[in-house]
């Protein structure tokens, strides 16, 4: 079974299992405090604001039915059928279009680039739950998608969120609700340094134009009640000058 097999069955099986609902996930906070908060950040750095965006492993939709009100074409995408599923179910307007979509198989993402051209792309948390070995045809396709006119948004977890994960999972009294099925179905976030996400992005032929720091919101409290938040970079990236 290949690396990208594996990552496929984790995610139909995780999808499948999850409760219904807002918030039910790990990492689905509502776009108030997600891609509400990134879109002021992106916008100032697309080169063309008409170009469709695609939110790159959109999972269930959430931030993608957000997104789509503020561009004028949006297409989630996710490796997992389950969580195509869900998104178009719970987009009753049809606001955003969905695809399945293996963003490390370059054909589908030539394909994807052929039928809309260049794209804007959100992807929010999705390198560093993925497998290492598929990281960088990962952010290949993100290359390809973009091509010469888009902007890429991208936001991972930093290297100071693995401790907080960690202790969170060693909890004695088990690992927060939520988290625990992340972690049983065998995708619980691996190691991104945060010297590695510019190292992808620069190797794909991509230009870093902005960076920070935000902490990525998750539905998950503490036993006090506060809001789990994992520190987490984020970066604009475009297609390197010639």
């Amino acid at each position: 079974m290949s690396v990208t097999s594996r990552y496929r069955q984790a995610w139909e099986g995780f999808w499948r299992a999850a409760p219904d609902g807002p918030g039910e996930v790990f990492w689905d906070a509502g776009p108030a405090v997600t891609a509400a908060v990134h879109v002021p950040l992106f916008a100032p750095h697309l080169a063309v604001t008409g170009l469709p965006l695609v939110d790159l492993g959109c999972g269930n939709g959430t931030q993608t039915r957000f997104l789509a009100g503020r561009f004028p074409r949006v297409v989630g995408a996710d490796i997992a059928a389950a969580a195509v599923a869900r998104a178009r179910l719970a987009d009753r307007a049809g606001r955003a279009e969905y695809r399945e979509l293996d963003a490390t198989d370059k054909a589908a993402a030539d394909a994807l680039h052929a039928e809309l051209g260049d794209v804007n792309v959100y992807m929010r948390g999705v390198l560093h739950q993925c497998e290492p070995d598929d990281r960088q045809a990962l952010v290949d396709a993100l290359a390809v998608l973009v091509g010469e006119r888009g902007r890429a948004f991208v936001v991972e977890l930093s290297e100071a969120a693995r401790p907080v994960l960690g202790r969170l999972a060693r909890d004695p009294a088990g690992p927060p609700p939520k988290l625990a099925p992340v972690l049983r179905h065998g995708i619980a976030p691996g190691e991104v340094s945060d010297d590695t996400v510019p190292h992808l992005l620069r190797s794909a032929g991509l230009t870093v134009l902005a960076a920070g720091e935000l902490p990525l919101v998750t539905t998950e409290r503490t036993p006090a009640g506060t809001r789990i938040e994992l520190p987490s970079r984020w970066l604009v990236a475009t297609a390197a000058p010639e």
